[in-house]
């Protein structure tokens, strides 16, 4: 073996071993999402509060990621993706570790407002560090597995979390897990050079601008639309299969957690497609269709609590295109390397506007009449991202023409 070769295998081993550092923090920024669901009786005796505080509990984190990943994709377009990174993990660790110590819920809420800062810190930054670390060639597959952060973080803390004997020591546990990914991360993330960009001083116009283009808008939207149909169903699916299957709250979490890891296989084959030439387009219309048909199924009840479940898996499995799509057609769309951070911020601020909505307008229409109101609003919702395909589609063949035209 020559010495350029060991060279270049060791380059090559670095490179994925940062990419796996990467994801693992995304994992670990989800987990802090899935640890509230889990927790939620526990909180409820241990503090004596009710469901809406936990729910605020639960949803502080997707109202900051709302305002603020915008302008944290500017932040890390000007300063590096890799010291927001560790930034946020730092951010998370102490939030945990604080609400972990809280004597009440003003303070647990406190430091969940910690944690969230530190989860969109590093739900932006992550990906624009894996796009700058990978090749071109290898973007949508690098995508695709870590669109699969969000589905894995959340089972694996509906998975481990009736492990713990109760709230406070799930916090410190995730606090210990965030903290170990912080050491991994500055010692094998290396620092990567931004490409080539507007100055500093223009990252912010850059970035209007961006958010104006009909591509991107149209990307953030979808990503909307895709996370309150995902969370229509998931923020409740454990109270819709006790009430469907008649099983324990713990067999429910379970089952929940089945499902949610479905979502990890339409990801994945999500980056297999891309890679052999799929449309992108086709794929987010077919998803979108099939989360619609099957939330028939799931909300009304034409057929058995196991068929629904059954209809639950496909909902996740196919869903699951989605994200990765997006996800992996995000950098090309934001045109240059310096506004790829920007590009993720909006996406994450589509993402979060349907955490934040879905919850609650489920929550309310269900409550008012019953569980098919909320197969209306995510066949609608469906219907919106298959219009807003067709539309992304239109605008890709008006670029071809255009740029097939003599001028």
């Amino acid at each position: 073996m020559t010495i350029e070769t060991a060279v270049m295998q060791q380059s090559e081993a670095k490179r994925w071993a940062t990419v796996a550092i990467v994801i693992g923090c995304g994992i670990g920024a989800a987990l802090q999402v899935g640890k509230v669901p889990i927790a939620a009786s526990m909180l409820q005796q241990s503090l004596g509060i009710d469901l809406a505080a936990v729910g605020t509990i639960a949803g502080i984190f997707a109202v900051l990621g709302l305002v603020g990943s915008v302008p944290a994709g500017v932040v890390i377009a000007a300063v590096g993706a890799r010291k927001v990174l560790l930034c946020g993990l730092a951010a998370i660790t102490l939030g945990a570790a604080s609400g972990a110590l809280a004597p009440q819920l003003a303070v647990l809420l406190a430091s969940r407002l910690l944690e969230g800062l530190g989860f969109l810190l590093v739900m932006v930054a992550a990906p624009a560090l894996l796009d700058r670390v990978v090749d071109v060639s290898a973007r949508d597959v690098t995508m695709a597995v870590w669109s699969c952060v969000m589905p894995f973080g959340i089972a694996l803390a509906l998975v481990a979390g009736p492990i713990f004997d109760g709230w406070r020591t799930i916090w410190w546990a995730s606090a210990a897990f965030v903290a170990l990914l912080f050491v991994l991360a500055g010692v094998i993330v290396p620092e990567v050079a931004s490409r080539t960009g507007p100055a500093r001083s223009g990252l912010m116009q850059e970035a209007t601008a961006l958010a104006r283009r009909r591509t991107p808008a149209l990307l953030m939207v979808l990503f909307a639309l895709y996370s309150l149909m995902f969370f229509a169903l998931f923020s409740f699916l454990p109270i819709l299969l006790t009430e469907r299957l008649g099983v324990s709250s713990k067999g429910a979490g379970g089952l929940s957690a089945l499902a949610a890891a479905g979502n990890i296989v339409g990801n994945l084959a999500a980056g297999h497609l891309l890679a052999r030439g799929v449309s992108r387009n086709l794929l987010i219309a077919v998803a979108a269709f099939v989360m619609g048909a099957s939330a028939l199924g799931i909300f009304l009840p034409v057929l058995g609590g196991w068929g629904a479940f059954w209809l639950c898996l496909l909902f996740s499995a196919i869903g699951g295109l989605i994200p990765a799509t997006l996800l992996a057609t995000a950098p090309a769309a934001a045109r240059s390397a310096a506004m790829v951070p920007v590009m993720m911020g909006l996406l994450m601020t589509g993402s979060n506007f349907g955490q934040v909505t879905a919850p609650i307008a489920v929550g309310a229409v269900v409550s008012a009449w019953g569980w098919g109101a909320a197969c209306v609003m995510v066949v609608a919702a469906a219907i919106l991202a298959g219009l807003a395909a067709w539309m992304l589609a239109r605008g890709d063949h008006k670029r071809v023409s255009e740029a097939t035209d003599p001028a």
